[in-house]
């Protein structure tokens, strides 16, 4: 296990994941580009969930090339990638439960959210999280499920589970307290590992 966690803060590894998550990113805000078309200016920064998520990863992965930390950035990246993949892995797969027809980009978007949700928490060892970390993260997602579910915000859904959007609120509330009760015992630790990487 040791040598798995030193493997992924090689500067190469990191690199690769930060072209990836970058490409990912990109592709996120493009996805959200009709919705995000048709929201508010108010609540537009609560829209494109999945892609902010990877976009707190990419900067934590910035700042480990430049051998710093953030913990605030952390805790915001672990909470929101858990929470987000495994949303949008559940939704699509939901979906096709309830009757729509599965197409390539739904199996593209549950492999690709359940990698986000997997390369945060593999990364846990390396995070400096603090408890006032996690609380003001705790705020901004909570937050984030009233201003979706309250005010209609919520990212758009299959037609197949559109009628369940209540449901899908409590989920999503639920999804929320188990991402941060993760983000707690991952990441909140005195003894952490260190990245020991050469100067770019």
């Amino acid at each position: 296990m040791q040598l798995f966690i030193k493997f992924l803060g090689m500067p190469s590894i990191l690199a690769l994941l930060l072209i990836v998550n970058i490409l990912g990113t990109i592709y996120g805000y493009w996805w959200y580009k009709v919705q995000l078309e048709q929201t508010p200016s108010i609540f537009l920064i609560f829209v494109p969930d999945s892609p902010t998520a990877s976009l707190f990863f990419c900067i934590v992965l910035v700042l480990f090339l430049c051998k710093k930390s953030n913990g605030l950035i952390e805790a915001l990246a672990l909470v929101t990638l858990v929470k987000y993949g495994l949303w949008a892995v559940v939704m699509n797969i939901a979906g096709g439960a309830f009757g729509d027809e599965l197409q390539w980009q739904n199996y593209m978007l549950i492999a690709s959210h359940l990698g986000m949700a997997i390369q945060a928490v593999l990364f846990s060892p390396y995070y400096r999280i603090k408890v006032w970390h996690l609380i003001v993260t705790a705020v901004w997602t909570l937050h984030n499920d009233i201003i979706d579910y309250v005010y209609g915000m919520y990212p758009w859904v299959s037609p197949a589970i559109s009628d369940y959007i209540t449901h899908i609120g409590y989920f999503t509330f639920w999804l929320s307290i188990f991402s941060i009760t993760v983000t707690y015992f991952l990441g909140v630790k005195k003894n952490r590992h260190t990245l020991d990487l050469p100067s770019l």
